[in-house]
């Protein structure tokens, strides 16, 4: 299979990080060494073993993108940035014809798919990578479809705990919430716990403390009016290397699927790619 050029975007983050390490690691892909980044970011480098990426910012890509394309003429974005650039960078993508895989979660979700329906180059787009937790999204989905109102009169209560530079609530959980209202709770996103003190992490919540930098553990609790029945469901992840098999996936399904083929669909999830070989 050709080599497949791919930018990964948001160095210095995390995130961001793991995923072009892994990328340089994989032969399926090339990986460019340009990032978008915040206009916020001091460094005009990041290393990444070693490669080192340019850091380009808004006030200056408009114009270095012209300059990639002449050395990429094609390639597939990976956004794993800033919920505040989710639909800036969506919006950028789109305008210069650049298929992308959106990691990033947070920004306005509805804009966000929008956009991409409205444009001329796809994307796939999820409020997670991890294929094993989008399989346990899935389940939980087909239950509220095929049992709508299943856990009517029973109280939810969601927590979710992430390292403490993350700035948004976990999409994840906002999206498990929907499915659980389906089901017949009646929750509001807003009262989703959030946990990013990594005190209370470590010593309440048992978080080993080499993850406390990067850990996503969720739970999800069902309780009836009587107190008689209890339902709980968990993901605790630790580190971020979950999240890199999903997202690389995402982009040879964008390539095969989407751009080798033609179709003319625009906006595909993790269950588009998950179902692929089906």
């Amino acid at each position: 299979m050709e080599k497949i050029p791919i930018m990964i975007n948001g160095l210095p983050g995390n995130v961001a990080r793991t995923m072009a390490a892994a990328g340089l690691a994989d032969e399926r892909f090339i990986v460019m060494p340009y990032s978008l980044t915040g206009q916020d970011i001091p460094e005009q480098t990041a290393m990444v073993g070693e490669t080192k990426f340019l850091l380009v910012k808004p006030d200056t890509r408009d114009k270095k993108i012209r300059e990639i394309f002449t050395q990429y003429p094609s390639f597939i974005a990976v956004d794993y940035t800033h919920p505040s650039a989710v639909n800036g960078n969506a919006l950028f993508y789109t305008q210069n014809k650049i298929p992308f895989v959106m990691g990033t979660t947070g920004g306005n979700r509805e804009e966000l798919e929008k956009t991409v329906q409205d444009a001329a180059s796809p994307a796939v787009i999820a409020p997670n990578m991890a294929k094993q937790i989008v399989g346990l999204q899935a389940m939980v989905r087909y239950a509220a479809q095929t049992f709508p109102d299943l856990f009517k009169g029973y109280s939810l209560e969601v927590k979710e705990s992430h390292q403490q530079g993350k700035a948004d609530t976990s999409g994840t959980a906002k999206a498990m919430v929907g499915y659980f209202n389906e089901l017949g709770t009646d929750f509001k996103v807003e009262d989703i716990q959030q946990i990013r003190d990594p005190k209370i992490q470590e010593n309440q919540w048992g978080i080993p403390k080499e993850h406390l930098a990067g850990h996503g553990w969720h739970t999800y609790t069902l309780t009836a009016e009587d107190g008689s029945s209890l339902f709980e469901f968990k993901h605790n992840i630790n580190g971020r290397d979950i999240y890199v098999s999903g997202t690389l996936d995402a982009v040879v399904y964008l390539r095969e699927k989407a751009l080798l083929k033609g179709n003319k669909q625009r906006l595909f999830t993790m269950i588009d790619v998950m179902n692929q070989n089906r």
